[in-house]
């Protein structure tokens, strides 16, 4: 027997893991079955090579609970080792044995799925455990197995341990009174579940019953035979893992169910991630149906290293606009801190966040040019994450001409290009500027759609909840442009063009009008402006100024100050009184005070019903006095 110190470069080590290293306890179970596949990858790679003379056969890790006894077992068949490699890997601590295999190995073992990268993983163990034991056994001819022992000093025993016949590795921790969660067959399953989904080798914990079929000459009233099988927790090969030509549609759908099983909704559509330089990477991205939902909180997409879930927390990996996605991303290049809790910040992330960005611009052009008319129908659901990406990627706006839709109140979908095209001659100012119309809201703004579609006007219908953040961004990158909400003023003003325009009332006519609906107006909030309009038009109008507006959708997209910044904007409104209606005649020539308000106050009352802002009191008494009328 071998008594010694653990070589370590602080006498408190230990309470240092325990404390600040690893601050999620339930980890020790990741890394301790990471340690497994590591030492099954390696095997299966040296056998591989010719220099393993062994036979491999079963190479599943088993986990088992021994509640009785307080005892958690994680059993592998793996390389094993010998008393010396337990010196150097287990007692000198950061001295990471796959670190030294991928050195030694480097060229043969690129593609061996190595997972350890600080040695450290194993020490987790001391978390939840009062006491490690270690049973091992090399794989190599005529090595004799050990037994290591330790109490979370750093004191331990070596000795040999002949009662272990076989190849491999088993972990035994002896559970701590704060720790006995980890006895719970539901807490492991649950641990197991989380972090080793996806894990290279099989995991076994316990069995499970299965039904047999039954022969097709068995008797009608045969009954099927059930047998007691392993139980494999995880997926050894997931789709992300395989060749895109491997997979059909069916196969990215049911992966998608396998990560999010209470998702009950199909996804629109994926996309495959696969590159080995500069970085590897690999994963599958999911757009799930979100309309104008911006709740990124639930069904996240998660990140994994080398098939070992790592966190759903994937911000500065995944650009920001795409964290509206779900889905997987695998990456051994990722930077993470000593727990794999924490990015580091590092050059490689820029370039993998780049690398998405590039992939998902890519999709969408060849989604368009398959099938047009499918991806227009699915605009509606993706277009929340294709105008933040155009708001905040600035190399993912650049390549929108090619897969941003624009769509119009009547249901039709232009790009940029074929939009311009369609607008420019008829909706080009007396300034060369072409303006194009917009509706957030078609039904609340509709006869203003309708006045512009006598025109011959395109409106635009722009209802995302970021959608007055990408007008910003289209007006000023692109030339000669400027976006106006179709109810922002009087289309004459909104697109002004050199024709003349005919009064009806002189001067001091039109000066008297705007005093007088001053004058008897309710609300001090409205500018009112006198306009020579067409005699068909409205009498009165209501407009919110396009820059004031605009501001306060973007407030509201921000939560009064979050994502964009916005502080409290003020309530304006314009009221646009049309000169020559036959009402603004006759509120001129009406002498009686009480009858002129009473117009007065109509008017207005009809023109805020038409932009829904009535409400309350005031279209309570509006509807009586309307009824009152007809009696």
């Amino acid at each position: 027997m071998t008594k010694g110190n653990i070589n370590v470069s602080v006498e408190n080590i230990f309470p240092l893991i325990k404390k600040f290293l690893y601050s999620d306890h339930e980890i020790f179970l990741r890394e301790l079955i990471s340690n497994a596949t590591d030492a099954t990858s390696k095997l299966n790679h040296l056998s591989n090579i010719g220099e393993a003379k062994t036979e491999l056969g079963s190479i599943e890790i088993e986990v088992k609970i021994d509640k009785e006894n307080k005892k958690l077992h994680i059993i592998d068949r793996g390389v094993g080792m010998t008393a010396e490699e337990v010196e150097k890997y287990i007692n000198q601590v950061a001295f990471s044995g796959a670190e030294e295999f991928l050195e030694k190995y480097k060229d043969s073992a690129k593609d061996s799925g190595i997972i350890g990268h600080f040695g450290l993983g194993f020490y987790s163990a001391f978390m939840v455990a009062k006491e490690v034991e270690i049973l091992t056994k090399s794989y190599k001819e005529d090595s004799v197995a050990v037994r290591w022992v330790c109490d979370g000093s750093p004191e331990f025993t070596l000795e040999d341990y002949p009662e272990k016949t076989t190849r491999g590795t088993e972990i035994i921790l002896h559970i701590a009174e704060d720790s006995t969660e980890f006895l719970e067959e539901y807490r492991i399953r649950e641990l197991l579940t989380k972090y080793n989904k996806f894990m290279p080798v099989p995991i076994k914990f316990g069995t499970k019953t299965e039904t047999l079929p039954l022969p097709e000459d068995a008797a009608e009233d045969a009954k099927p035979e059930t047998v007691e099988v392993d139980n494999i927790i995880n997926n050894p090969n997931p789709a992300w893992t395989k060749n895109p030509s491997e997979l059909n549609e069916n196969d990215y759908k049911e992966f998608y169910h396998e990560l999010y099983p209470m998702q009950f909704e199909e996804p629109l559509f994926n996309i495959h991630l696969n590159v080995d330089y500069p970085f590897n990477l690999t994963g599958i991205l999911y757009f799930p149906k979100l309309a104008n939902n911006l709740n990124i909180e639930k069904d996240k997409i998660q990140l994994y290293q080398n098939q070992v879930f790592v966190t759903d927390e994937v911000k500065g990996i995944v650009p920001d606009f795409l964290m509206l996605l779900r889905g997987v991303i695998d990456s051994p290049d990722i930077p993470l801190n000593v727990s794999r809790s924490y990015l580091q910040a590092d050059g490689a992330v820029k370039k993998i966040s780049s690398y998405i960005t590039k992939k998902v611009a890519d999709k969408m052009s060849s989604l368009i040019n398959e099938d047009r008319k499918s991806y227009e129908e699915k605009w509606n659901d993706i277009k929340i994450v294709i105008e933040y990406g155009m708001i905040s990627e600035e190399k993912f706006f650049e390549k929108s001409d090619k897969f941003a839709l624009y769509p119009t109140v009547d249901g039709n979908y232009f790009l940029w290009d074929e939009l311009m095209e369609k607008i420019k001659e008829n909706q080009t100012d007396k300034n060369g500027k072409t303006v194009l119309l917009y509706a957030t809201n078609a039904d609340a703004q509709d006869s203003y759609i309708q006045k512009a579609k006598e025109k011959g006007y395109e409106v635009l219908l722009l209802d995302s909840p970021i959608a007055p953040h990408l007008i910003q961004k289209l007006e000023t990158s692109k030339d000669n442009i400027s976006f106006a909400r179709v109810d922002a003023d009087h289309l004459n003003k909104l697109i002004e063009k050199d024709e003349p325009i005919i009064s009806k009332l002189k001067d001091e006519e039109k000066e008297a009008l705007k005093k007088t609906v001053e004058e008897n107006l309710n609300n001090n909030s409205y500018t009112v402006q006198v306009e020579d309009l067409d005699s068909s038009d409205a009498p009165f109008l209501i407009t919110q100024p396009e820059f004031m507006r605009r501001m306060k959708d973007m407030q509201a997209t921000s939560g009064g100050g979050g994502m964009f910044g916005m502080g409290n904007m003020p309530e304006m409104y314009n009221l646009v009184v049309n000169s020559n209606s036959n009402l603004a005649e006759k509120i001129l020539k009406t002498e009686d005070e009480d009858s002129k308000k009473s117009l007065i106050n109509q008017a207005v009352n009809l023109a805020k019903l038409s932009q829904n802002l009535l409400k309350g009191k005031e279209l309570t008494t509006f509807i009586e006095n309307s009824y009152a009328n007809l009696s």
